[in-house]
């Protein structure tokens, strides 16, 4: 975006008192402007041409054409950033996770039950900001790409004779992008990965909906992290929305603490908060790596990390649709590779194979 120009939304749900919420929302930050709001998708399609918004809130659940027909059919067409806004019912949220895959850049709940309107207000101009950051390609690749998403694929190349150290521990840290370039890393993991902790930036319900999801494409075991679960060989943990998680060392083994806390970097759960404790308990043991995200969550705990014997990774400008965390860890000097996400993987299982020596 052009310095000082604002950024222009298009609001499209069904409901009046959400448009009219959102709308209210926005509109109260200096650099944003609703310029226009959609009962349904048909509506929206003309007001997207005459209107031209930087970024659009879409609701999932619409009568006519429900918003993630009309999100696959706009990512081919006329691609534009779009954050979805879903209920936290369970179908809603396998949905707004299929939106993500199919090109959507961020995704958060619709206030009712335990997401307060309040917190709606702080999140979501968060979220159209990063939207409006985001490279988003057009989708004409996407059909088969996702076709070949649902075969659990073998690692590629030589990562497959990769044998970890007993001792590894593997923490991701990512955002804005995030859920697909996770999925990426995570489905060219082999079966005796280390064990995974990992961060995403999404809200309660949907986190667990996002792990059910890469649990059925990876060969590795993904699940919703659980206060005390511990971290073992070929298991990824992704930290609950809403919810800190800590990596701690008892005895011989690692396990996780979810806990309750103040927003640290505005997020919860915070890359930074994980980090800073895989320094303290992993040091040595551990691999990071930055993945996709607006902000500098995660480049001082990266920093500690590397400072405490860790190997580091971030995701390269080119493969990231928001390269800003990454670049935060990278201009702290807390990086020892920048790569490319299709490397990434490779280079995790080579590290992790490679603690002390």
């Amino acid at each position: 975006m052009t310095e000082g120009k604002k950024i222009r939304v298009l609001i499209v749900d069904d409901s009046a008192i959400v448009r009219k919420l959102l709308t209210e929302t926005l509109n109260a930050q200096p650099d944003l402007e609703v310029v226009g709001t959609a009962p349904d998708p048909f509506v929206a399609r003309d007001k997207i041409l005459s209107l031209r918004p930087d970024v659009i809130t879409l609701d999932i659940e619409m009568p006519r054409m429900d918003g993630l027909t009309f999100l696959k059919k706009l990512m081919r067409f006329h691609p534009l950033p779009v954050v979805v806004i879903s209920s936290l019912a369970q179908s809603s949220s396998r949905a707004a996770i299929e939106a993500l895959q199919s090109g959507a850049v961020e995704v958060m709940a619709k206030p009712g039950g335990p997401y307060s309107v309040g917190e709606m207000a702080y999140d979501l101009p968060l979220k159209v900001r990063a939207a409006a950051q985001a490279r988003v390609a057009r989708a004409e690749s996407q059909a088969p790409a996702a076709a070949l998403a649902a075969v659990k694929p073998q690692p590629p190349g030589p990562a497959a004779a990769f044998r970890p150290h007993p001792s590894a521990i593997i923490a991701i840290g990512a955002s804005t992008g995030g859920t697909e370039a996770i999925r990426e890393v995570l489905v060219r993991m082999p079966e005796n990965s280390a064990g995974i902790v990992i961060v995403q930036h999404i809200p309660p319900v949907f986190s667990a909906a996002f792990a059910n999801r890469l649990n059925d494409l990876c060969r590795i075991r993904v699940r919703e992290a659980v206060d005390g679960d511990r971290v073992m060989p070929g298991l990824a943990l992704v930290a609950p929305g809403n919810f800190h998680m800590t990596l701690e060392k008892r005895g011989a083994e690692y396990r996780v603490a979810v806990r309750d806390g103040e927003r640290v970097c505005y997020q919860k759960p915070s890359v930074d908060v994980l980090f800073d404790s895989v320094a303290a308990s992993a040091r040595g043991d551990a691999i990071g790596a930055i993945l996709t995200g607006m902000g500098a969550d995660g480049a001082k705990g990266m920093l500690k990390m590397k400072r405490a014997g860790a190997r580091t990774i971030a995701q390269d400008e080119a493969s990231c649709v928001v390269f800003g965390m990454p670049r935060e860890a990278i201009v702290l000097g807390a990086v020892d590779h920048v790569l490319p996400l299709s490397r990434i993987a490779g280079q995790l299982m080579e590290l992790s194979s490679a603690v002390h020596k």
